[in-house]
């Protein structure tokens, strides 16, 4: 499997997760209401559109997305995977090395103590699936503290059953 094929595949993961994710967010009251969960899906979803804009050579709006509420907010969500597996998709081989400065990265230097070396283009892509499973796990964990069953999101249970699409409610 090449480099790209594989972050494609991780990138349809990641949308298959974040609906399953979604889906047991809004069927729930207290989940939809839990102002945690709501702050870091709005926290998932900028960071990877930020990302992409960034990919992109577009302005990123640092308020995107605030102030919706859950059902809204996955709306505002959903586009952005179609969007960035197509960038991926285009950026193959060589591509994927390219040097890529992230702009916020000096605004966070102070907080790390160091100054961020430098990333390529594939490996920021690699970043936001990481990213995203990190802070998904966060909202699958609050989903227990409210006594709300999480679904399995694991990358090896989307392979076992055969790579299903995301299912967004």
């Amino acid at each position: 499997m090449q480099v790209n094929e594989l972050v494609t595949d991780l990138y349809h993961h990641m949308e298959w997760a974040d609906a399953s994710a979604w889906a047991t967010v809004l069927r729930h009251d207290t989940a939809r209401h839990d102002g945690l969960i709501r702050g870091t899906l709005h926290h998932i979803h900028l960071v990877q559109q930020a990302f992409l804009a960034v990919w992109q050579g577009d302005p990123i709006d640092r308020h995107a997305g605030e102030g919706l509420e859950a059902a809204a907010l996955a709306a505002w969500a959903r586009p952005y995977y179609a969007r960035a597996r197509a960038h991926v998709a285009a950026s193959a081989g060589p591509a994927l090395d390219t040097p890529l400065t992230v702009p916020w990265s000096g605004q966070i230097a102070a907080h790390l103590g160091f100054e961020p070396g430098p990333t390529t283009l594939g490996e920021t892509m690699v970043q936001v699936y990481a990213h995203t499973g990190h802070h998904r796990g966060q909202v699958l964990s609050r989903l227990r503290a409210l006594d709300v069953t999480p679904p399995l999101v694991d990358y090896i249970a989307w392979l076992w059953q055969r790579r299903p699409p995301a299912a967004w409610t």
